[in-house]
Parts: C-alpha cells; sequence; structure tokens
C-alpha cells in the first residue's frame, strides 16, 4: 500500500482544447490507462469593503432573487446575471514537455499517414514527428469568464489564457473584443482581463464565507463550447485544499486557495466562469473537477471570490501577485499523533520540515510543531495553513500559535516571499544532481510508516523528470541510493553532489521492493 490520496484525475474544469482539428478526447496511442484518462482540457482574501471598489451590476433583476437559505429563482439570477458572463477563446504555443515529446516518439510508425490519425491530428499528444522533433505545440482553447466592470475588467482562470498569443472575449450579445491579459497568477489559477468597452452589464459579487454546506449555488458557462450554460447543485464542501494539476501548458499549483466544493455540473469549457450563490452573487470562480473520465463527475471546485479579489487587486495596481511564504512542510494531526503530543483534539498543522534560511526558520519554528491559529483564526487542517498563508504578503508579521512539548505558545514570524522561494530553488537545481533526479521527498512520521507497514523514511511525494522517465511514482518509498540506505533528505543531496550520469533507486511500492536504473545524462 502506497500513499497516494488522489487515485482519479484532477483537472481544470477546463479550457475546452481544440488544437487544429477537434474538441473531443482520443485515447493517446502508447499511453497508460491512469494517464490516457486525462482529457483534452486544459488541465488549476479582499475584505467586503475591498469587493466594493468593484463597480456593482446595474442591471435591473428581471423577477426578485430570495434570500439565501430559501430556495432560488434561477430564471431571475440567470436574466439578470447571464449577459456578464462571457466566453474566453485563446490560441498560441506552448513548449512540448520531455513527457510530451516521448509520447510522439511511441506513435506507431507510419501513424501520421493515417487518416483517423490526421483528423485528430489538432489535439494534444497528436501532433505529427517532426525533423529534429516539435519542441512548440500550437493550440486553441475555449473557457469562461465574467465582468466585474462595467469599464471592461474581466476575471477569468489563469490556465485559461496561460501562453496565450490572441484572447477573445465573446459577449452574450455576440460581441466579440480582443482582450489584453493584465495578468495571470498560477498560484490562485486567477487572470484577469481588459477589454475595450463601455457600459458593459456585471456581476453582483458575494462573500463567500457566508456560504453553508447545502446551500444552493449555480454555475454559468460555455461547457465544451454550449454558450451559456446554466447548472445547479449544493455547495457539498469548503476549504478543500488539492494538489496542483496538469495542463496542456505546464502545471498549476492550488495549495494556497481554499477552494468551495459542489456538485453543480462543470464540465470543459466552464473554466473561468462563474459560480452563484442562491441571491444571485458571484462567490466563486468555477476551476478544476475531480474525474476518472475527463467530465463531470459531481466533484467540482470553485475558487472563492475574496481571494479572486485580492489577487485582482494586486494584478490591476503592479502587473502580478505576490504570496507569503512560512518556508514549513506540513502536514494533518491525526488522532494518534495528537495522543502522543498531549493535544486535547487532533487539528492543527504539524510541521514536518522546516526550510533553511526560511521565515519559520528565523522564528525558531523546528519539526513537530504544531501551527494551531495564525493571527487568532483556528487552523484545523493542514491545508488551511497553506492558503493563510498563501494569501497573505511577503513581510507581512504574523502571531502563530504553536503546540510544543505538550503546551501552547506564540510565536511571531516575518513571511517571506514565494518567489523568492522559487528562485532559490531554481538556483540549487542547477548547481545540484539532486535536483535533476527530479524527486520531492519529505520524511515520513512513525505513524505513516506503521500504517503502510514501511521500515523506509522517505516518501517521494512527486516525481518529475529522470526520476519520472525511469518510473517513479508517487508514493513510493526510497529506501536506497546506490545500495546505500537513505534516512534524510540531507542524505539524498550528499550522495547526488558528485553528479553522477546515472542511479539506482532502491524504492518500496505496495509492499514490494525493487531496483529502478535513472539516467541522468
Amino acid at each position: 500500500m502506497k500513499l497516494n490520496p488522489l487515485n482519479a484525475t484532477l483537472v481544470a474544469a477546463g479550457v475546452l482544447a481544440m488544437g487544429a482539428a477537434g474538441a473531443f478526447s482520443l485515447k493517446p496511442w502508447g499511453q497508460d490507462e491512469a494517464k490516457a484518462s486525462t482529457p483534452p482540457a486544459v488541465v488549476a482574501m479582499a475584505t467586503p469593503a475591498a469587493a466594493a471598489t468593484t463597480p456593482a451590476a446595474a442591471t435591473a433583476p428581471i423577477a426578485p432573487v430570495p434570500a439565501q437559505g430559501m430556495v432560488p429563482n434561477y430564471r431571475a439570477i440567470f436574466a439578470q446575471a447571464g449577459p456578464a458572463v462571457v466566453g474566453v477563446t485563446v490560441s498560441g504555443t506552448h513548449k512540448l514537455s520531455q513527457e510530451e515529446q516521448q509520447m510522439q516518439q511511441r506513435l506507431p510508425p507510419g501513424i501520421e499517414n493515417d487518416p483517423f490519425f490526421q483528423f485528430f491530428r489538432g489535439l494534444p499528444h497528436m501532433q505529427p514527428r517532426g525533423r529534429g522533433g516539435v519542441p512548440e505545440q500550437p493550440f486553441r482553447g475555449q473557457g469562461s469568464g465574467f465582468i466585474i466592470s462595467s469599464d471592461g475588467l474581466i476575471l477569468t482562470n489563469a490556465h485559461v489564457v496561460r501562453d496565450a498569443k490572441e484572447v477573445t472575449v465573446k459577449l452574450s450579445d455576440r460581441r466579440e473584443f480582443s482582450a489584453k491579459v493584465l495578468g495571470a497568477d498560477l498560484a490562485t489559477d486567477v487572470a484577469v482581463l481588459r477589454i475595450n468597452a463601455k457600459d458593459l452589464p456585471t456581476v453582483r459579487l458575494g462573500n463567500p464565507k457566508q456560504l453553508q454546506v447545502g446551500d444552493p449555488v449555480m454555475a454559468i458557462g460555455s461547457p465544451f463550447g454550449f454558450e451559456q450554460t446554466a447548472t445547479q447543485g449544493i455547495v457539498s464542501a469548503k476549504g478543500r485544499s488539492l494538489p496542483e494539476v496538469s495542463t496542456t501548458t505546464g502545471r498549476v499549483s492550488s495549495a494556497v486557495v481554499p477552494f468551495i466544493q459542489t456538485d453543480a455540473a462543470v464540465n470543459p469549457g466552464n473554466s473561468g466562469g462563474p459560480l452563484f450563490d442562491g441571491t444571485g452573487a458571484v462567490v466563486g470562480i468555477n476551476a478544476q473537477i475531480y474525474s476518472q473520465s475527463g467530465g463531470y463527475q459531481g466533484l467540482s471546485f470553485a475558487i472563492p471570490i475574496d481571494v479572486a479579489l485580492k489577487v485582482k487587486d494586486q494584478i490591476v495596481a503592479t502587473g502580478r501577485a505576490q504570496h507569503g511564504r512560512l518556508g514549513v512542510s506540513v502536514q494533518d494531526v491525526t488522532h494518534s499523533l495528537a495522543e502522543s503530543f498531549g493535544m486535547p483534539k487532533p487539528d492543527g498543522a504539524l510541521i514536518s520540515g522546516v526550510a533553511r534560511d526560511s521565515a519559520a526558520a528565523k522564528a525558531g519554528l523546528k519539526p513537530g510543531d504544531v501551527i494551531t491559529e495564525v493571527n487568532g483564526e483556528p487552523i484545523v487542517r493542514s491545508g488551511a495553513l497553506s492558503s493563510t498563508i498563501g494569501m497573505s504578503s511577503p513581510g507581512e508579521k504574523v502571531k502563530l500559535k504553536v503546540w510544543r512539548d505538550r503546551a501552547p505558545i506564540e510565536i511571531e514570524a516575518t513571511l517571506g516571499s514565494a518567489e523568492e522561494a522559487k528562485q532559490v530553488a531554481a538556483n540549487e537545481e542547477k548547481g545540484n544532481a539532486a535536483g535533476q533526479l527530479g524527486l520531492a521527498l519529505r520524511p515520513l512520521s512513525r505513524d505513516e510508516r506503521r500504517q503502510i507497514g514501511s521500515e523506509g523514511v522517505l516518501l517521494i511525494e512527486n516525481a518529475t523528470g529522470a526520476a519520472a522517465r525511469a518510473g517513479i511514482e508517487r508514493g513510493d518509498v526510497l529506501l536506497a541510493i546506490n545500495g546505500k540506505p537513505v534516512t534524510s533528505v540531507e542524505q539524498v543531496r550528499s550522495l547526488m553532489s558528485g553528479k553522477p550520469k546515472s542511479v539506482a533507486l532502491l524504492v518500496e511500492r505496495d509492499g514490494d521492493q525493487l531496483f529502478v536504473p535513472v539516467n541522468l545524462g
């Protein structure tokens, strides 16, 4: 048994990838079953006062919209808000990843001449092989968005417009405008567009903090290109923390977003569209679905509108959004861990690692500490810490309530910048062969080791690059490198410091041990 929290696929809600000649999924030749389930869709806090700075809709409602908690008048909500929902079409090119290039190289010989293949050649992974390979791939796609100011300010998803050279916005009255991307934040998957137009209809913005599980919601967007499509459901959960997701133009991180989970039908093409509450106010941006088929299966996720508005304010002011960083690796607190720490209940974010020279290290935080509050706000799950810190600003001081040595203490930390951390990581990777290995590792707790029945200490949380190409999988446990047992990340760095051209990794997977040769070239 290995630790793998998601067995299905998290995909974007999504840009409908159309390539040059199609819009529906085709299982790529040579791709394994798990990866073949990925669809062609592009696979991702403002205070009430801040929200009020955005002009509200001037369109009069067709019929009274009931207060939250009553049966919504969906007809009235659509009539009032529908004109402010737009379609977003994009085109451009993106650089093929090594995995995508390898996928093309595994196509059967002569398949480019097959008429069936040629019909679908515009789809992802279906580009023909060229001389010397295909470094870039053209794409076309379609998503959704909504107007938040009458002078042409629009919100959508970052993955909708990522790498796009041309962005076109289509209004509900069929008018089309070329849009300028003011900025896109991959950490939250929020993008801000501007079109040159006046007196546009706008949506009314709500407060997602007032949403409760069971409240009715409604989504409007362009699933599979069907414009102005409305679906409805309920809030299934709040504060969901999701891993980063793959897209046809890269990866989108989601750790800082406390997603709203709903069962409203959302499909490829809905990405960037609004999620309304029962009063007709926008409370979220539809962004991702959890699916084993590539289409809607009852699990949809939206970015809370207060998160999006805070990002929007930064993008409009500076062209980009910044996020705070504490510099810790965290996990949830289980009942058994809470008992061993002497905690009254299993709440908080347990620190399993502290980054060197980070805000956490400077503040004196250490592995084994449990953060239970940030600025007086309770931290129940580890994901709440990621979103709270991520939506704070670099340089901001935060007061942490920490459980240490069977008693609570208070620690103040000055947050660093997530951008600075990425640069440091990139520099370390350039000068360290461990970066070439492509492993993200974290120590397993004693409870986790007992749970999976492993004597190993290092869990592989993500495998990219050389390790992924060799067959290393997320959830494997790393036991040894070139026959030398490893029990810490520092040992791995030390063994890789010689920059070997190849290594043999001993990993444990589903109770079995196997050696995997990794060519670092």
